[in-house]
């Protein structure tokens, strides 16, 4: 009898095990990222544990792969391209073949999407539990145009004050509490900058002034903003031949004539004059903050003798507290889609939301407004500092197309009127006409 009744559980474990033998292998989504954060595959292509991650590269790689392996029926296959990548962009919407996940600047998002080209994402966001109130002010108005979200924002990022602490202790330009003194208004910049020069034999600052339109347009957005300026009140319009621009730039050219700038540095070159110690400030992002945190902990550098500290651009005029800000958000090509393919797009922007504060420790303000309040965010260096620019961050109005060309027109016209190449009228006359003249043409 035990015989009889165990031939037939044989026969089904064996009809059984067949049928699982033959099922068909996990059916995989796969989804298309390109970004222009780098490659790091040699050091960061397997790493799964993001707290040993370290860079914008390294971190989003890692994330990524972390993903990857916690969703074995999802694929997020990454395509990198040379920073900003626009062009190849472009290229692939003309193609009819974008990727389907796409890292851009909060400054070219209306491009794509006036065109039609980009997928709103409120209501892909609002199935995740995300909305629009829980992303920072300057991020939220960053990816939302004609009321809706067109991306989900990753950071504000914007040009800081990075301070060596040492040369300013030379210069007699510390508080009693061992911070910076920085200046309140143009005067005291530039008597701060002749007296630094003097106690030093160095200059105030170090900033990339060769092919680097990105910090000439940052530094004249702010000290716009700082004098409540109206920048493009009508989108088609720059607005930038006035008085107010006129300050600002009379202001950078005072700065370069009297040698309070180390001059002819590309980006590269004016960062590692700074970690030599060559000058006491440098314009530059908030990406480099993690790299001059290292160098200010390791022994025998120039940012460990005295410290190294980083702010906003102080406020030089008596306006608003404003700072330009840009940032880089997520967005999404729009093209016919599998109901999978949808939602394997919202579960990895769901999983990048909740990851806001690995992406922060790159040095960028957190999009996430709950972030900002997390004991493990403010503990990072210097984020007390930079707080504030959740706040002060400020861009171009949304409704501004072509924001990385315009930027291109300002850097090359203001570095124009601060070298000595035109006269400062001339060029700020040139600015508006080729701005005015780009968007009347779109």
């Amino acid at each position: 009898m035990r015989n009889a009744v165990r031939r037939p559980i044989l026969a089904v474990a064996s009809v059984l095990a067949m049928l699982i033998g033959a099922s068909p292998a996990l059916a995989v989504t796969e989804v298309k990222l390109q970004h222009f954060f780098g490659a790091c595959e040699a050091e960061f292509g397997t790493n799964t544990d993001i707290r040993k991650a370290t860079g914008e590269c390294g971190i989003l790689t890692s994330l990524i792969n972390e993903f990857n392996a916690e969703n074995p029926d999802t694929h997020v296959s990454v395509t990198t391209v040379e920073w900003p990548g626009y062009d190849q962009l472009t290229a692939q919407f003309a193609a009819g073949d974008p990727p389907d996940i796409i890292s851009i600047h909060l400054s070219a998002i209306s491009d794509y999407q006036s065109n039609g080209l980009l997928l709103p994402l409120d209501a892909m966001l609002a199935d995740k539990g995300i909305h629009a109130e829980d992303f920072t002010p300057a991020a939220r108005e960053g990816v939302t145009k004609e009321g809706q979200l067109y991306g989900l924002p990753m950071d504000n990022w914007t040009i800081l004050f990075h301070v060596n602490l040492d040369l300013f202790r030379q210069a007699g330009l510390l508080n009693p509490d061992g911070t910076p003194k920085l200046p309140t208004s143009v005067d005291e910049l530039l008597e701060q900058a002749r007296l630094f020069k003097e106690k030093t034999g160095k200059p105030y600052f170090v900033q990339p002034l060769v092919n680097n339109n990105a910090s000439f347009a940052a530094f004249f957005y702010t000290f716009l903003f700082q004098q409540n300026a109206s920048l493009f009140a009508d989108p088609g319009k720059a607005g930038v031949d006035t008085p107010e621009a006129r300050k600002v730039a009379e202001m950078y050219k005072a700065i370069y004539d009297q040698g309070d700038t180390l001059k002819d540095l590309d980006y590269a070159a004016s960062v590692n004059a700074f970690l030599a110690g060559d000058a006491g400030v440098n314009l530059n992002g908030t990406w480099v903050i993690g790299d001059y945190t290292a160098a200010s902990r390791t022994a025998g550098t120039a940012l460990n003798k005295g410290g190294y500290a980083v702010y906003p651009f102080p406020q030089l005029f008596p306006g608003r507290k404003a700072q330009y800000a840009n940032g880089h958000a997520w967005a999404v090509s729009r093209k016919d889609r599998s109901a999978e393919e949808s939602a394997a797009i919202a579960k990895f922007l769901s999983f990048f939301e909740k990851n806001d504060f690995e992406w922060a420790r790159t040095g960028h303000l957190p999009a996430v407004r709950a972030v900002l309040d997390q004991p493990e965010f403010q503990s990072l260096p210097h984020r007390d500092t930079l707080a504030p620019i959740a706040a002060l961050g400020t861009a171009l109005p949304s409704t501004v197309q072509r924001q990385f060309a315009i930027q291109d027109i300002v850097g090359q016209e203001l570095g124009a009127a601060v070298t000595g190449q035109k006269e400062i009228g001339a060029a700020l006359s040139d600015m508006e006409a080729r701005i005015d003249e780009m968007l009347a043409n779109l």
